[in-house]
């Protein structure tokens, strides 16, 4: 029997993106593709998440679960992966979480995913990532904004010098899938408008469905001034504590206390006068009370390696000389495996500084993204399919 999720999401529809927003009354009709698949070969489109808050996230956005009553598709022999099943839209999706994070456990769950979902033609990889503060076109990259891949380059993959490191050529172009489209519309100004409005809608809906699952303000927009830029070369230590070995750290090579790794910037007394100006006009004018942000989307290249980046200044250099504006674990073991693109909620700035207050807001700002990039492909089919005059 089929099981269905109180989470019904209005439709969203337009033009080149697919985006036109519904606001009038939920129309109710049977829409081809809400179909219940027969079997694992049916599934087209994967979701990849690195962390079980992603997939907490991403779980928000699902309409209907296939699995409610338990996995009804099973796995291929030799696939240890566990995945959800269900619909986003008229697109029935998988689900797979992976074990752990990094580009190696990504690669072995892909190879494991196309063992028992056979029928899949690409990949979203959705979920959380550090963001370079200022694209190399001088837009600010703030918490909250999403990341969506134009290339991927492979940043730890190299030679080690006495004096350098030297990267191995391995940035990736974006292999040929249905999304790729979408994500170059999203690097026009028309086409990025019409995305930030349809997932800051989707986003709302994706808030609203986690106060209906006891989540409460768990996915509510932290605020700009929980949102601090420190300068690079600032660092995350104590400020004030004599007998600590914090107090000899005057460059970025002096070591600091274990402590200072995990506290927080209150706690150690980073100061104020650090953090770098940022022009929040804008963003300002798009906040609400009810916790709301006007959402930024980026396209651009993305840096993958097994490193969790917590230095400004390697960030800032890496950023410089590779012209990327993002850094995550992942998307390096899956890009050549299948048609992969990803959307990433920026939850810090790669530097000392990185705390977790952002990562769910950030999780859910790329899951509201992902949504509204799949009611776009939904609309891209049928008006291939002859379904719309």
């Amino acid at each position: 029997m089929q099981s269905t999720s109180p989470r019904r999401s209005p439709n969203c529809g337009s033009d080149e993106l697919g985006l036109t927003l519904s606001t009038g009354h939920q129309v109710h009709t049977e829409l081809p593709g809400h179909h219940r698949p027969i079997n694992r070969e049916e599934f087209k489109i994967a979701i990849i998440c690195a962390l079980p808050l992603e997939y907490d996230a991403v779980c928000l956005v699902f309409d209907e679960f296939w699995d409610e009553d338990g996995d009804p598709y099973g796995t291929a022999p030799g696939d240890a992966n566990t995945y959800t099943t269900g619909r986003i839209g008229d697109q029935n999706v998988v689900l797979a979480l992976l074990q752990r994070m990094g580009k190696t456990s990504a690669a072995s769950a892909v190879a494991s995913m196309k063992l028992s979902y056979t029928g899949l033609r690409q990949a979203l990889l959705v979920g959380i990532c550090g963001g370079v503060p200022r694209t190399q076109n001088g837009s600010d990259i703030m918490l909250g904004d999403v990341i969506i891949s134009r290339t991927i380059v492979q940043y730890d993959f190299g030679k080690r010098y006495p004096d350098q490191f030297i990267r191995k050529q391995t940035t990736t172009e974006a292999q040929s899938n249905d999304f790729r489209g979408f994500a170059v519309m999203a690097e026009t100004m028309r086409g990025r408008n019409k995305l930030r409005q349809a997932t800051s809608a989707l986003l709302s809906q994706l808030q609203d469905n986690a106060n209906r699952s006891s989540c409460g303000t768990k996915y509510v927009y932290p605020g700009l001034a929980r949102d601090k830029l420190f300068e690079p070369n600032y660092r995350h230590k104590h400020h004030e504590s004599p007998g600590c070995v914090c107090k000899e750290c005057h460059d970025m090579t002096s070591p600091v206390c274990d402590k200072a790794l995990t506290a927080s910037c209150s706690e150690l007394g980073c100061s104020s006068k650090f953090l770098v100006p940022r022009d929040s006009y804008d963003r300002e004018q798009g906040t609400n009370l009810l916790g709301g942000m006007k959402i930024a989307i980026h396209v651009g290249s993305v840096a993958s390696g097994d490193t969790v980046l917590k230095s400004g200044l390697d960030r800032d250099a890496i950023s410089q000389k590779e012209g990327i504006i993002a850094f995550e674990m992942e998307a390096a073991g899956i890009w050549d495996e299948i048609p992969c693109l990803i959307v990433k909620g920026v939850s810090d700035y790669a530097d000392s500084h990185k705390h977790n207050e952002w990562q769910n807001f950030a999780a859910a700002t790329a899951a509201a993204t992902t949504n509204a990039l799949l009611q776009a492909y939904s609309k891209k089919r049928k008006a291939h399919l002859g379904q719309f005059s």
